[in-house]
């Protein structure tokens, strides 16, 4: 996939001839989670669940459209799982399409977030969904290795690219 980057499309907008997915299912957001007064209390102890992982990656703006990874159910509540005793946490996503280019872009996208914001005892993990990607093997393969994430964040286009999409989507 080639992004268009023209002066008519300065802002990397990928124009519709270069999309993957012309035309993607989208689907309604999760409410917003009823936050309790035991999680505003500072006094209690409070281990991380899947939603608020969740609510971390929800609002990820998809590479190639206007919307966010939870919209296209890229990123599902389900697909999260969290031990708090291991410091572990895997998160599956499901690219839109089983050919999909974007998808270790996403599942890059998905890890810096959650790098971002969780905190440093935590061991993240992220993966496509079994059997939802032609080369799942290989992505997978990629967001597992140390050093090629470590690698690609030193690309600087790409970085910037990994910064759009987790920078929340200004509202018109």
């Amino acid at each position: 996939m080639k992004i268009a980057k023209t002066k008519t499309n300065p802002n990397n907008i990928m124009s519709l001839i270069d999309l993957d997915n012309q035309n993607p299912n989208v689907y309604k957001k999760s409410d917003d989670r009823t936050i309790t007064l035991d999680e505003q209390d500072d006094n209690v102890v409070d281990e991380f669940d899947r939603r608020e992982i969740f609510d971390l990656i929800r609002n990820i703006n998809d590479p190639e459209h206007p919307l966010t990874l939870e919209q296209l159910h890229v990123v599902e509540e389900h697909l999260i799982q969290i031990n708090n005793a291991n410091n572990n946490i895997l998160v599956q996503f499901t690219p839109t399409i089983p050919h999909c280019s974007m998808a270790t872009l996403i599942g890059l996208s998905i890890r810096v977030k959650l790098l971002k914001c969780l905190p440093e005892r935590f061991k993240v993990r992220v993966q496509v969904t079994p059997g939802t990607h032609n080369s799942e093997h290989q992505v997978n393969k990629q967001l597992g290795d140390k050093e090629r994430v470590a690698a690609a964040l030193e690309n600087h286009h790409l970085i910037q690219v990994i910064n759009q999409c987790i920078a929340p989507r200004k509202r018109a």
